[in-house]
């Protein structure tokens, strides 16, 4: 479905430009608000966080010690870190799209070996026959097993958010379609091997993962030094930001340890620029629009929206002093969820609404398959309002505070002087 609407309109904004053309611009606004304020930029500071924390494993002076502040706002080693590497970034596309493209190219193509280089040790050199055991030897006790009840169902469907976010942001490739060279042909192409190669990756690592180490916490420790803590405390005990290192050391010790540590500041600086890359341009697109402010809507002499990347950089940078970008990113997992369904159903609309469009490429198995997943989708929030409340609702009032936010924005006379400078080509 992105692939036939990012053929159809390959413009900056990508799934900004896709709410617009179906639903008008306020829900376009909405999604682009929302993006800005949390998703986006909560996002590159959680990344940019988890890049000074490995960091600080070897720098210990990038610590998670608040020197400055006031309860949990305020400046530590750690958050220092992590505001220098998204000003790094934010310099280094300034410069222009190639050195960006240059520097995503290079440490995308390092992360994908990184997780090869861990499958690989994990699945095929060094497999832990103890873990393999743990996690896989009783299978057998599943069988039988018909408890699909509504409330399993229900759990299942709320534990699913994690593993969204960890997937999430998959579709950004949109938000520079105007700079893909050939999109009609690149952009689905890109999203369909990209997402499988994720799905692909994602699979395999944690495989990885449960050949090394078991899934729960166990008391039958097969092997002594730093490892039997790792192997004593399983996955669920390692923490979400240790388990690659806690894997690796079941096969190395302490330098397997730390070459991960490596690996995943690599994998973490190469997702912190592609955020950093593709965010800018929805809120060009949507100054653009007249939707924000004028200066995010210039380009410099290198062609990018330097205005936009700056103000992007600096919130991210605020999130991350705030310290609460994690918990608002929990907030608008439900959002998200929103504007995926609706973008898919876009298809749906633009089919009818623009039925004369040149579309280079189709959505595959239309209609059962964009609306499989839109029931997919809309079934999973439902289970999140019920299970999750105090995240979901709050969620939603983030995404719909958008709403009074675009009468305001949308009548004022700068955003007007700017849709008439953008006409110009001023």
């Amino acid at each position: 479905s992105y692939g036939e609407l990012a053929a159809m309109m390959p413009q900056a904004g990508g799934q900004y430009i896709f709410l617009r053309e179906a639903y008008g611009r306020m829900w376009a606004f909405c999604f682009g608000w929302t993006l800005l304020l949390v998703i986006q930029t909560g996002t590159i500071a959680a990344v940019a966080v988890a890049f000074a924390r490995f960091a600080g494993m070897i720098w210990p002076a990038l610590g998670p010690h608040i020197y400055i502040g006031i309860g949990s706002i305020g400046l530590s080693g750690e958050r220092a870190g992590a505001i220098a590497t998204i000003a790094v970034l934010t310099a280094v596309n300034l410069r222009g799209l190639n050195l960006g493209r240059i520097v995503q190219n290079v440490f995308t193509s390092a992360k994908v070996l990184s997780l090869l280089f861990i499958v690989a040790l994990g699945c095929v050199v060094a497999p832990n026959s103890a873990a393999i055991h743990a996690n896989f030897g009783s299978l057998s006790r599943f069988t039988g097993t018909r408890d699909f009840s509504c409330g399993l169902l229900a759990a299942f469907g709320a534990a699913m958010v994690g593993a969204l976010f960890s997937a999430d942001a998959w579709a950004n490739v949109t938000f520079t379609a105007s700079e893909v060279h050939n999109p009609s042909r690149n952009l689905p192409r890109a999203l369909g091997l990209g997402t499988g190669l994720v799905i692909g990756l994602y699979f395999l690592t944690n495989l990885a993962y449960m050949f090394e180490l078991p899934v729960l916490a166990t008391s039958i420790v097969p092997t002594g030094g730093s490892a039997a803590a790792d192997f004593s405390h399983g996955i669920a005990g390692a923490g979400s930001d240790r388990v690659a290192t806690a894997a690796m050391r079941m096969v190395w010790g302490n330098a397997g340890a730390l070459i991960t540590v490596v690996l995943v500041m690599i994998s973490t600086f190469g997702c912190a620029n592609g955020l950093i890359l593709t965010g800018a341009r929805v809120i060009y697109a949507m100054s653009r629009d007249g939707l924000f402010f004028a200066a995010a809507g210039l380009l410099n002499r290198a062609s990018v929206p330097a205005a936009a990347l700056i103000m992007q950089g600096g919130w991210a940078s605020l999130l991350t002093l705030s310290g609460t970008y994690s918990q608002l990113l929990d907030y608008v997992i439900f959002a998200q969820l929103m504007f995926y369904a609706l973008t898919v159903g876009a298809v749906f609309v633009l089919r009818v609404k623009r039925a004369d469009a040149r579309r280079p490429y189709r959505a595959w198995g239309y209609p059962w398959v964009p609306a499989a997943y839109i029931v997919a989708a809309v079934a999973l929030m439902l289970d999140l309002l019920v299970m999750k409340p105090h995240y979901t609702w709050l969620g939603l009032l983030i995404a719909l505070s958008g709403i009074p936010l675009y009468w305001i924005t949308g009548r004022a006379p700068a955003y007007s002087s700017c849709r008439s400078a953008m006409r110009h080509g001023m």
